[in-house]
């Protein structure tokens, strides 16, 4: 028999939200992959002339070898893109570079926000490995709330984490589209095109957050409080 748990209902908006925003994503850029760019030139290319016009000589620009993950690496100071977007002539292949090459200049110009999500990244990757122990360990230490509720401080800290985030990826894509233009990449119509692809992928970033606050929400009402005392009542 299954249990069913009304805080599932969280759980399941928040699966809708994200299920809802990855569709949103993934139909701009398929429709914007069909669509070439009037430059005729590959998202490596747009990626390498707005940082050398930002003067990111030393930023390199890489293709994974696959169809996904495409991210700048601070640690190596490189623009990594997904083969279709890296060898690709189109207007989601330019969005997704210049976002990209928009990280790459937020670092080169020591963005606050991004200083404090990189800073934020160890004790983050800490908290979400150790708050479902912590809470679990707590329920079965007979419901300590010490415990739990460290477990639950953990959690939120991705919660942090994530609005954190949401600045850093809006700024990046901001930085793209006006980079794109300045630099005579793309035409008016063609930003719109790289406008809308950007701003369905910032989508994503905030509908994880949102299902992020839900799961937290859900903790807080299944651990927090006393609830042992009030099975005893």
């Amino acid at each position: 028999m299954i249990y069913w748990d009304p805080t599932y209902i969280l759980v399941l908006i928040g699966l809708a939200i994200s299920l809802l925003a990855s569709w949103a994503v993934n139909s701009s850029m398929r429709k914007y992959h069909r669509v070439p760019n009037t430059t005729g030139i590959t998202g490596a290319e747009c990626a390498r002339r707005i940082l050398d016009n930002e003067g990111l000589y030393y930023v390199q620009v890489q293709d994974l070898g696959s169809n996904s993950g495409d991210h700048f690496d601070p640690a190596a100071n490189t623009v990594r893109l997904s083969s279709q977007n890296y060898h690709g002539r189109t207007v989601t292949a330019m969005g997704v570079a210049a976002h990209e090459c928009g990280h790459a200049i937020q670092h080169a110009q020591e963005y606050t926000p991004i200083k404090i999500r990189t800073a934020l990244v160890p004790v983050v990757n800490i908290g979400s490995n150790a708050s479902m122990p912590l809470i679990l360990l707590g329920v079965i230490l007979s419901w300590n709330q010490l415990l739990i509720q460290l477990g639950i401080i953990a959690f939120s800290l991705t919660v942090v984490f994530q609005l954190v985030t949401l600045p850093v990826e809006f700024n990046a894509s901001g930085r793209a589209l006006e980079r794109l233009e300045r630099y005579g990449i793309v035409t008016q119509q063609e930003n719109r095109g790289c406008r809308k692809v950007l701003s369905a992928a910032a989508m994503t970033y905030v509908a994880g957050t949102l299902a992020t606050v839900l799961q937290l929400l859900r903790l807080i009402l299944l651990f927090g409080g006393n609830r042992r005392s009030s099975r005893r009542d």
